[in-house]
């Protein structure tokens, strides 16, 4: 199954960002903790050499607790600071403050020996579609700055919001990356709703899910549908349709709605806490 998306708007988005890091101090980069790695947009790293790193683990509560943790390690062995949050709930928000101030803590002290004091912190706010950055400015905020919304795309063009005295964030659209080399990284991100599920094809993708969740995490579905987990994935699939009642006209079971509701579990945390991707130990 070959996934890409890359709608014209994301290159003039790209551009406008090599323009605007000229004029920040930090980047802070949402990553979906579930994929963390095909979450990270290759090209943000290029973009922000030489400038403070942030990374938030966002949408903590839907993946593996255990994971988290090791992400965040992996992450921080290779020098960013790292934040573990839901930006839904504010869980972890209070501890993003003080990783701002510690990653932006050598320009604060240039700044004061240059005799210049209270000069804000501005952080471009980058990360790829539906990764939830417009959430997390708003709960970050504690007010509606930012549009949100459960789709990818969203967020068209780039926004200044001061937070408060010391900080200044400056949202983006999230943008994707031309081609996905690895295939697997465009079946991760299309799992968890960073590509348009109206040009995928979802039945498909299902199979593979119900593959994973197998391998990784079995009798998760067992508990959730009552099924039976055995079989050709669908085989499982049909029993999920069953268990829900997914019926076409004449009792023909209807795939498509099945996979649906697969997916919205996942999405929502329902079927329970799932990491797609593990650190290698």
């Amino acid at each position: 199954m070959n996934v890409q998306w890359y709608p014209g708007h994301m290159t003039k988005a790209k551009r406008q960002m090599q323009e605007d890091i000229k004029l920040i101090d930090l980047i802070i980069e949402l990553v979906d903790a579930r994929v963390p790695l095909s979450s990270r947009n290759p090209d943000i790293d290029e973009l922000g050499k030489n400038k403070a790193r942030l990374i938030l683990l966002n949408k903590a509560d839907l993946a593996d607790e255990r994971q988290n943790e090791a992400w965040k390690n992996f992450f921080q062995a290779k020098g960013f600071f790292v934040v573990k949050v839901d930006s839904r709930s504010g869980a972890g928000m209070k501890a993003i403050q003080a990783a701002i101030s510690e990653a932006c803590k050598e320009k604060t002290e240039r700044d004061r020996k240059r005799g210049i004091k209270n000069r804000p912190i501005r952080a471009m706010v980058v990360g790829i579609p539906n990764v939830g950055k417009s959430t997390f400015i708003n709960t970050f905020a504690g007010k509606a700055c930012a549009k949100t919304g459960n789709r990818p795309g969203v967020t068209k063009g780039k926004q200044w919001i001061k937070l408060n005295k010391s900080v200044e964030l400056l949202d983006t659209p999230g943008i994707l990356w031309p081609k996905f080399e690895d295939q697997e990284v465009g079946m991760r991100l299309a799992y968890v709703g960073s590509i348009k599920d109206d040009i995928l094809n979802m039945e498909e993708l299902s199979l593979n899910l119900i593959d994973f969740l197998r391998q990784y995490y079995p009798g998760v579905l067992e508990r959730r549908y009552q099924i039976s987990e055995e079989g050709k994935p669908v085989e499982v699939l049909e029993a999920i349709a069953r268990a829900r009642g997914c019926l076409k006209k004449g009792e023909e079971l209807d795939y498509a709605k099945a996979s649906g509701i697969l997916f919205d579990d996942f999405r929502s945390g329902k079927i329970g806490r799932i990491t797609l991707e593990w650190v290698k130990e």
